[in-house]
């Protein structure tokens, strides 16, 4: 962003310079500066005002630039009077910046060149038209060439309305896709705008097509399963009488984990063709040529019978992508059971040649409130969500599976947790419905479009139909859960947390907590292993009455890590609706709830929700708790050692939270007033303010000022009176001093019961994230089994054999403290039956009496052997 850092003002500094602010300027400003022109000029305003109000000293709205509206500036493109080649730019005379419309401050021509679209975003699969808005063309001469990523091409369309439309292409990658369009037939690309690309999951229903009983086209052919599929679609979604139906196929070839790895959509054969656009159509399968049999994987795709059949990049309703068995050949219907195990096996044998990735995927959560409570790195996988019923299908006896965000860094792979209704990890070694690992990340991985990192589709091949054919065709799912094992946790390190809420009270990382009513703008968080940075603005409430309160609260809230986007969350100051800002642009929700965006994942979970994944694995989540924003910042285990800021310095020892910029330390027991002083220091600076000053009010009041208002005077805890509702607060806040202190500052019941629902939602998420010890997968013993999955501290597994045996050891192992067994599993050996037994026993007693009768018989013979001897 051109013109956004340069040099910040001085900044008063109280340690240094007394306890008055300068008077030479409002709202306690540093000192005035020379001319404006001189003045620093950080996101380049001066540059389209070039002179103040003289009335209030503040800078006054430029007019924006006179033109014909629709028609290219005169000074041709990428001139400073036009916007053309220069969308994003603040420089010349008038602005082509996202914000020059609050500011008044835009070309004439802002919205031709800078464009917006409708709709914003579609499958990745592409064939999705769209139409620039606010362009009227009305000399079609030439032809509409729309380019993506400054390599792909499409071709547009100028309507009866004179309304431009692009279509969408075929893309291996999801996220914000940047496009230009020519209107003179490629010659040149003026206009610019973004598509959001996105991954085939999560488009609305009503955007594609439809496979009628889906199971069935993917087990069609296997025992039972014949007869007649179907595929329905809404024909208002095409604009034609009749329709083609294809099959299109999708694999990987060259050799896995080299630079001749590449991602492939083919066009294989029709369905049908030229047949009504009624919205249904019925086929019963036929096994396909053997020159289309290599692909397992596809999906259709319907589009005009005026398009050749598998035309690339038209107009187009895909299906979802599936495993292909209805299109598979005779020897699978044959025997499909066979055919599976040669695969599967087939399969085993490729992935015992590949890299092990599961070194380094992330190990699970050991329960399910961490799983759900850690969501910088975890988010829930759509196909076994607690929130929607746990309909778990491949995972049975599961009910809410997580995936890990962030792909693994080398091998791009993912991992999957899964637990039980007690909250326990459901691993494979006890159950086919444990949690798997994926060598394909489900999401994909940036740069997205070299496998394994292509979204939905790398995942689908290398983890998806070897599990059909390993489990679902073939009895033969040992095989693929030996490959695919479940992570235990005993590696997992919960994530840390810290919050900001109310007016506005700080919990750090540490445990500490304090309360800053400063008016201004704030680090939050520095952490320069990442370079991660979190700013929050915080203004007073203007009451109904129109009094202003002596508290303040967060307002606005921006996030960026590394060179990543810039991300804000803020309340609008005229509606209190919740806004989302991606590189200072407010973005639009209407069609898309997540965004994958540069280093990066945006969901927006409600009306007054937002979640930011970021690509080290920390989190943000904002949540509007009128009439202030609440914000919770999660950091996992690296992170130690390695913040400053408001949120405090993350090291397990809660004293040295207070620490200004200079490194000096204020005591835990300081005062209000003292700490006031600590939050001070931590004004943001302008040349790194990563905040949107996209109208006047916030251009006078927070670019142009100091960006701590030293004139404002909070109300501090330790000078509070006692309020004349003293029963209500005590009703309300029992014994939260947060809640308490809020309904004094504000005279408000529910700003204080929205602090101490904050508060409380604060204190329970810390409780999920508390650490928990586990001693491990523990194995039953051979020729025997065993009860209880829980491997937790405190959990006890009983043993037992199976018929015919018997236990020799330990009947139960409880997991210690230490993450140790009590004892180690017993050992199951043969039993012999009670006949055999007693045959043993009553066989022994005989041998033994025979033997007694045989020696007193010797000794008779021998006794009268020797009388006989005697006689004469």
């Amino acid at each position: 962003m051109r013109g956004l850092w340069l040099r910040a003002p001085g900044r008063w500094n109280p340690e240094t310079a007394g306890t008055t602010p300068p008077k030479s300027s409002p709202r306690g400003a540093p000192p005035a500066s020379p001319g404006l022109d001189q003045r620093w000029d950080p996101l380049g305003y001066v540059a389209a005002s070039r002179h103040l109000d003289p009335t209030s000293g503040r800078l006054r709205p430029p007019p924006t630039v006179s033109g014909p509206a629709g028609q290219e500036c005169a000074n041709g493109a990428g001139a400073p009077g036009s916007c053309s080649q220069r969308c994003g730019d603040r420089d010349g005379s008038c602005s082509c910046h996202p914000t020059c419309s609050g500011l008044s401050s835009c070309c004439s021509d802002f919205r031709d060149f800078c464009l917006e679209i409708s709709p914003y975003s579609g499958s990745m699969m592409g064939g999705k038209d769209f139409v620039v808005q606010h362009l009227n063309w009305f000399r079609p001469t030439e032809g509409v060439i729309c380019r993506f990523k400054e390599s792909i091409q499409t071709l547009g369309h100028v309507d009866s309305f004179g309304r431009v439309h692009c279509v969408s292409p075929l893309l291996y990658e999801t996220g914000r896709i940047p496009f230009t369009l020519s209107l003179d037939n490629g010659r040149s690309f003026p206009r610019s705008g973004t598509w959001l690309a996105v991954h085939p999951n999560r488009v609305s229903e009503t955007e594609k097509s439809e496979l009628v009983n889906e199971t069935r086209w993917q087990y069609y052919g296997t025992a039972g399963i014949t007869g007649n599929l179907t595929v329905t679609w809404e024909p208002s979604a095409l604009s034609t009488q009749s329709v083609i139906i294809e099959l299109w196929g999708y694999e990987e070839t060259g050799t896995p984990y080299s630079d001749k790895w590449a991602a492939k959509w083919s066009y294989l054969y029709p369905l049908a063709t030229n047949i009504p656009n009624s919205g249904s159509f019925t086929f019963t399968p036929k096994p396909a040529p053997q020159n289309y049999q290599r692909w397992e994987v596809g999906a259709l795709r319907i589009i005009s019978s005026r398009y050749y059949a598998g035309e690339k990049d038209v107009h187009a309703l895909w299906s979802n992508e599936h495993a292909l068995a209805w299109h598979l050949g005779e020897d699978f219907q044959a025997d499909p059971e066979a055919w599976a195990r040669a695969q599967c096996l087939a399969w085993e044998d490729l992935e015992d040649q590949l890299p092990n990735f599961l070194e380094e995927v992330p190990d699970c959560p050991c329960t399910l409130a961490q799983a759900r409570a850690d969501s910088g790195r975890f988010h829930t996988d759509y196909g076994c969500d607690i929130e929607h019923g746990s309909v778990c299908t491949y995972h049975p006896g599961a009910v809410h599976c997580v995936r890990s965000v962030q792909a693994s860094p080398r091998y791009a792979s993912g991992q999957q947790c899964c637990y039980t209704a007690a909250g326990t990890l459901l691993l494979t070694a006890d159950s086919t419905g444990g949690s798997t690992p994926d060598r394909g990340h489900d999401w994909g991985a940036p740069p997205f479009r070299t496998p394994p990192r292509v979204p939905g589709l790398s995942h689908w091949l290398y983890d998806v139909v070897s599990f059909y054919h390993c489990c679902l065709w073939a009895p033969e799912c040992s095989r693929y859960m030996r490959r695919r094992p479940s992570s235990d946790c005993r590696s997992y390190r919960p994530s840390r947390l810290a919050s900001t809420f109310g007016d506005p009270h700080f919990v750090t990382f540490d445990g500490a907590n304090f309360t800053f009513n400063g008016r201004g703008e704030y680090v939050l968080l520095e952490a320069t292993l990442t370079n991660l940075r979190v700013h929050g603005r915080a203004q007073t409430r203007t009451t109904s009455e129109g009094t202003q309160d002596q508290g303040t609260g967060l307002m606005a809230v921006a996030v960026q890590e590394g060179n990543s986007d810039v991300v804000e969350v803020r309340l609008d100051g005229k509606e209190g609706v919740l806004q989302v800002l991606l590189n200072q642009e407010v973005l639009n929700f209407t069609e898309q709830s997540w965004m994958d965006l540069k280093g990066m994942f945006l969901s927006i979970a409600a009306q007054d929700g937002v979640s930011i994944m970021l690509s080290s694995g920390a989190g943000l989540e904002v949540l509007v708790q009128r009439p202030f924003l609440s914000v919770t910042v999660l950091l996992p285990e690296k992170f130690l050692t390695h913040t400053q800021g408001l949120l405090g310095t993350l090291n397990d020892d809660p004293t040295d939270d207070y620490t200004l910029r200079n490194g000096r330390v204020l005591p835990p027991e300081s005062t209000s007033r003292e700490l006031f002083r600590f939050g001070a220091d931590w004004a943001v600076e302008n040349a790194s303010s990563l905040l949107t000053y996209d109208s006047w009010f916030l251009v006078n009041n927070f670019l142009y000022q100091s960006k701590h208002d030293y004139t404002f005077q909070p109300l501090f805890a330790e000078e509070t009176t006692p309020n004349p509702n003293q029963a209500e607060v005590a009703e309300l806040c029992g014994d939260n001093h947060f809640c308490a202190f809020d309904v004094m500052a504000t005279g408000s019941l529910s700003v204080g019961n929205g602090t101490l629902m904050a508060h409380q939602r604060h204190q329970h998420r810390v409780q999920s994230l508390r650490p928990v010890t586990s001693c491990g997968w523990l194995a039953p013993p051979p020729n025997g089994h065993k009860e209880g999955i829980s491997y937790l501290a405190g959990s006890t597994v009983h043993f037992h054999c199976d018929g015919g045996y018997n236990l020799f050891g330990a009947e139960a192992s409880t997991c210690q403290a230490d993450g140790t067994w009590s004892r180690p599993s017993p050992m199951c050996q043969p039993a012999r039956s009670h006949a055999v037994l007693l045959s043993i026993i009553f066989g022994g007693l005989a041998v033994v009496a025979l033997v007694a009768l045989v020696y007193v018989l010797l000794r008779r013979r021998k006794g009268n052997m020797a009388s006989w001897g005697s006689q004469p």
